[in-house]
């Protein structure tokens, strides 16, 4: 059954879903706002199962079937720990009829309903998931090596696969870009990077060499050191407003910026 969902607002949108009889879905915690009463409402630690059970819990295979399900959902739950993500998902069932239920994200900015047709995964920042169908399973992906580590915001990605709607939020508006229309590569600000499709490659690279104007790019150009590149054909979703900016205005209304004059490399922002 597909997710009847419409996103509505303007400054900090949210997402209105309509849930048939039986029909299940799941957010991050944090991320619910409404639901009418004959919605019930779950907190587990586990997500949707593969096959699209919604994480229904069961003991199919006796004791080492239990087992083997409860040394997954820690291993799941560890691995959101890790990345940062909150440990627990609320799950959304109408048990009478139609249900509503309601969600947004936590910044200020736009919502996008991604559909899954089971051929490609989505790849999202840390922290854009808002709630998806039963049928969508969530995983984290680690970008390794010297990509993490330079990339900052790009290290940890959230990974949608399966099929069914993903909803996800984002800070300030969207614009969708394909490589492709840009002779197969851009290079935006590691911070502005929503989402992109399976098949979009993502690196970071540095701005620039270690000459002058390599150095005057990170001290004064604001954006440090390195830039991130999405490569290939395929759907890519950007943001106008990053979690960084948003922070550095806010504490520069409130008389705390620590940024200074130089900004970028220069910046006492130990967050």
């Amino acid at each position: 059954m597909t997710l009847q969902q419409e996103i509505v607002g303007n400054v900090m949108q949210m997402a209105v879903v309509n849930l048939g009889l039986g029909q299940t879905v799941y957010c991050e915690a944090g991320k619910f706002l409404f639901k009418t009463t004959n919605v019930t409402m779950e907190t587990r630690l586990s997500g949707p199962s593969a096959g699209g059970g919604g994480g229904q819990r069961g003991g199919a295979g006796g004791m080492g079937g239990m087992l083997r399900q409860a040394v997954g959902t820690a291993m799941q739950a560890g691995q959101r720990a890790l990345a940062g993500e909150s440990l627990a998902f609320q799950y959304f069932t109408s048990t009478g009829g139609e249900g509503t239920v309601g969600f947004a994200g936590v910044l200020p900015g736009e919502m996008r309903a991604l559909e899954l047709d089971g051929s490609r995964a989505w790849f999202a920042e840390k922290d854009a998931f808002v709630a998806a169908e039963s049928t969508v399973q969530f995983g984290i992906a680690f970008q390794g090596g010297r990509t993490g580590r330079s990339g900052g915001e790009g290290f940890v990605l959230e990974k949608f696969t399966g099929r069914g709607t993903v909803i996800i939020a984002g800070a300030g508006n969207f614009i969708d870009l394909n490589p492709a229309d840009f002779g197969g590569r851009i290079e935006v600000d590691t911070g502005c990077v929503v989402a992109f499709e399976e098949g979009i490659q993502y690196g970071v690279q540095r701005i620039g060499g270690l000459n002058r104007q390599g150095l005057m790019n990170a001290v004064f150009g604001g954006e440090g050191l390195s830039l991130a590149t999405l490569e290939g054909n395929g759907r890519v979703i950007l943001q106008s407003l990053t979690i960084e900016s948003l922070a550095n205005a806010l504490r520069k209304a409130q008389g705390g910026d620590k940024q200074g004059p130089t900004g970028g490399l220069f910046s006492t922002d130990a967050g």
